[in-house]
């Protein structure tokens, strides 16, 4: 397609946003963003001694490539660096500009459809119990040879989502507009035809 059409789709960690965005943008043809990758990015910068506001500003996109990206220290730290407004600040411009691309944009995260994008054409809030997501979690950090308990994974989960709720700029909530998709009990496959159904429905009210 031609013109900017962007989907913003939103939920809290390991609700499965970000493989359901991938798809929904494979299949329209649209370019994705995983804005949470920039804030483990910075949160990996923070932990290798940069202050979090340099470590916003001096971002490339090299820095998104890195290896250890999705480590639980790494992830603490992006949620952490992600209550900052002058971090948040620092990003938005660059997320904005994505979405306005010509051709498409599906962005996910946490504040997409309220801040970033709040007139996106299309949201959806993807979203599953706090036990089924640390499972997911526990299982993609065994398989990747990481040392790890479920208990201690849940903890961090609950924690995790705890600082996204009450953050005072940009917390997780659910934009009024926004279509919520529960994938606790759906398989992936499912979890996708619903997202891509109803990015279908809002093209065609365009």
């Amino acid at each position: 397609m031609t013109g900017a059409f962007t989907v913003a789709i939103d939920g809290p960690a390991a609700a499965g946003k970000g493989t359901i965005s991938k798809a929904v943008a494979a299949h329209f043809g649209f370019a994705h963003l995983d804005t949470g990758l920039l804030y483990r990015a910075v949160g990996r910068k923070v932990l290798d001694g940069t202050a979090p506001l340099a470590a916003a500003r001096a971002l490339v996109p090299e820095d998104l490539e890195r290896d250890g990206l999705r480590l639980p220290e790494v992830s603490a730290a992006a949620s952490e660096v992600a209550a900052m407004g002058d971090v948040r600040q620092a990003l938005v411009e660059f997320q904005q500009g994505f979405a306005r691309r010509d051709g498409g944009a599906v962005l996910d995260g946490r504040d997409i459809g309220t801040v970033i994008c709040p007139g996106a054409d299309a949201k959806l809030f993807v979203t599953a119990s706090a036990e089924v997501r640390a499972e997911r979690r526990y299982r993609e950090l065994v398989d990747k040879g990481y040392e790890t308990t479920y208990a201690d994974v849940l903890a961090d989960q609950r924690a995790r989502d705890k600082r996204d709720r009450e953050r005072t700029d940009a917390p997780l909530v659910q934009a009024g507009d926004a279509v919520r998709i529960d994938t606790s009990d759906m398989s992936i496959d499912q979890a996708v035809a619903r997202a891509i159904s109803e990015v279908e429905k809002r093209m065609g009210e365009g």
